[in-house]
């Protein structure tokens, strides 16, 4: 029985052994595969790429028509608004008289087509003067609407109100100095 005992231990014993051999065995695979497999393995990489610009056509404003009013009774005075379409509207007592130029002012933008831009137009209000006599030019409004360049530029035009006094002495009437429209690219 003894020897069945050292028979049966010695067994166990081999079978432990193989058996911790083999565990053994994985266990070194596992830890050589992983520390083989950065040598094997891409530890960086590189991509190409390239740079390009446009430069895009600068815009542009030109002066086509100056804004006028045309010929006006001041009467007892009031307001002549000239819309951006040429239209004059009165609001007091005053009449819009036969000849001279309706226009408002007239502009061509150019610049890089397919591109929308803002546009400022003069505030507050503007003397016109003849002589010592003076009116007031205010309410700047224009019919751009927000839309691009074409390809041969974009027109806009502007209306103001002219403030007519009571009984305004007769004159050729100017602005003191240029007002100024201003656009840029949005």
């Amino acid at each position: 029985m003894i020897c069945e005992n050292i028979s049966y231990l010695s067994i166990t014993k081999i079978k432990l052994s193989s058996l911790t051999m083999s565990r053994l065995y994985i266990i070194i695979t596992i830890f050589s595969m992983l520390a083989v497999n950065p040598l094997f393995s891409q530890a960086s990489a590189t991509a190409n790429f390239t740079a390009s610009a446009t430069i895009i056509q600068p815009i542009g404003i030109t002066t086509t028509n100056n804004m006028q009013f045309a010929n006006i009774d001041a009467r007892n005075g009031g307001a002549v608004i000239l819309t951006p379409e040429n239209t004059r509207i009165t609001n007091g007592d005053i009449a819009l008289a036969e000849g001279g130029t309706v226009s408002a002012a007239t502009f061509e933008v150019t610049g890089q087509t397919g591109f929308a831009f803002g546009i400022s137009l003069p505030q507050g209000s503007h003397r016109l003067s003849s002589g010592s006599e003076s009116m007031l030019l205010q309410d700047f409004t224009t019919n751009y609407d927000g839309s691009s360049i074409a390809g041969d530029g974009k027109t806009i035009k502007v209306g103001a109100s002219l403030i007519v006094n009571p009984n305004q002495k007769p004159g050729d009437y100017q602005t003191n100095g240029d007002l100024q429209v201003t656009v840029n690219y949005n």
